[in-house]
């Protein structure tokens, strides 16, 4: 099949990679214009467009996915079908051009988690599964039909990051498979049902901030789907703190909000039904680190209130 490629982060390099090296002919790439990035507000090329150039694949950087020169460009090169991983919304006049439509790939097991966050929302909704599916784009986002579906667990320990990391290397995998089994027409769209939809807006980051009279699973899941980043944080005597890494134990009589040194190299914050036990931190521009490194140049008395709001 005759593919254009469309995506901007790094979780679509592995399917950009992995349709190159396929049966399948990639013509183009589409992605995000170049941002300004870092101190010197340099202009950078998205991870997708960084690949593509090493693979020497011509490039479309199109502001207005309905221009009519970018549409005409799109038609000129005749494509069976657009393949979408983490792109922006596409207008009817696009997806309509080729004769098999677009296919996205989508980070959940859809009809739960349609939108823009589908990872940081399964964890921090505490799920134990997830994974990729991919569908026929239709109008209203996330909605269209099934084509395929690969399930991944989520471990107690994973993280956005790490499951990040595994999700984007399986949407590789079952993008290939989906184009294969288009083109053998072995592949019909299953209807969504809409009645077991379930949203994941974008994250923002007042959603990041700890709320130790919450339950102690709900907080571990919070730093969980927040790891890397923006980090889920609190602030200690006005510092802010980011957690990544911790762990809970459930006890009664609890203060929440109330920190507690519990030995040289570690210390606890009560929440609503347990104690908290940070144990990969990041205080605010420093570096992270171990909980050790921190007490080292942190005095903690016992019982200092810590505030999630500042």
């Amino acid at each position: 099949m005759k593919i254009i490629f469309m995506g901007t982060p790094d979780f679509a390099v592995p399917s950009l990679d992995k349709l190159v090296e396929s049966c399948h002919q990639v013509s183009a790439v589409v992605t995000a214009p170049d941002k300004p990035r870092g101190r010197g507000r340099k202009l950078l090329p998205s991870p997708v467009k960084k690949r593509a150039l090493e693979l020497d694949l011509p490039i479309l950087q199109p502001m207005n996915l309905k221009d009519p020169e970018f549409l005409r460009t799109i038609r000129d090169y005749q494509p069976d079908i657009l393949v979408v991983v983490a792109f922006r919304i596409l207008p009817r006049e696009l997806y309509a051009i080729p004769p098999y439509g677009a296919v996205n790939a989508h980070a959940s097991l859809l009809p739960k988690f349609r939108g823009a966050a589908p990872i940081h929302r399964a964890i921090l909704q505490g799920e134990t599964e997830t994974g990729i599916t991919t569908f026929q784009i239709e109008d209203k986002v996330d909605t269209g039909g099934v084509l395929l579906q690969k399930r991944i667990p989520i471990h107690p320990q994973d993280t956005t990051g790490t499951l990040y990391n595994r999700l984007k290397m399986l949407a590789a995998e079952c993008l290939l498979e989906t184009l294969d089994g288009l083109e053998s027409h072995g592949f019909r769209p299953i209807p969504q049902d809409n009645s077991k939809a379930t949203p994941a807006p974008k994250i923002h980051p007042e959603e990041a901030i700890l709320d130790f009279t919450r339950p102690g699973r709900m907080l571990i899941n919070t730093i969980r789907a927040f790891a890397p980043v923006p980090g889920a944080r609190f602030f200690l005597r006005g510092t802010l703190i980011k957690i990544f890494k911790a762990r809970f134990e459930p006890v009664p009589d609890t203060r929440p909000g109330t920190l507690e040194k519990t030995g040289k190299q570690a210390f606890a914050i009560h929440c609503g039904d347990g104690l908290i036990f940070p144990e990969e931190i990041q205080p605010e521009g420093k570096r992270a680190m171990t909980v050790a490194d921190f007490l080292n140049g942190w005095d903690i008395t016992s019982y200092r209130t810590v505030d999630g709001t500042q």
